[in-house]
């Protein structure tokens, strides 16, 4: 599963910031905040899995999920790139503009 097609779901995204800002949690506590049937955010968790977003665990009788870091720093490396490359097509771009408006200014005629 590609790590982009996994964020493309709003309610996967939901789970992502629920694991970041609870840490580790169990299916039950996951299900809990969703207003979704349980086996709709097993499917999304399956899905948030197979794209290494998230880690499960079984211990005992519970599935515990977590963040998958690595993966994580992955993306994130990817943002920093894309980012990076935005900014210096806008800083081209803004040397481009800058000089057009210095030959327009020159270009004019001067007021008498």
């Amino acid at each position: 599963m590609d790590m982009f097609v996994a964020l493309s779901d709003p309610t996967r995204r939901a789970i992502l910031e629920l694991l970041a800002n609870c840490g580790e949690l169990t299916a039950t506590d996951i299900y809990g905040h969703f207003p979704v049937s349980p086996q709709a955010v097993s499917q999304h968790l399956k899905v948030l899995r197979e794209a290494k977003l998230v880690v499960m665990e079984k211990r005992a009788q519970k599935h515990l999920y977590r963040l998958n870091p690595q993966t994580l720093s992955q993306f994130e490396a990817w943002v920093q790139q894309t980012r990076q490359r935005w900014e210096e097509c806008f800083e081209a771009l803004d040397k481009v503009l800058e000089r057009e408006k210095q030959k327009r200014v020159k270009d004019e005629p001067e007021s008498r």
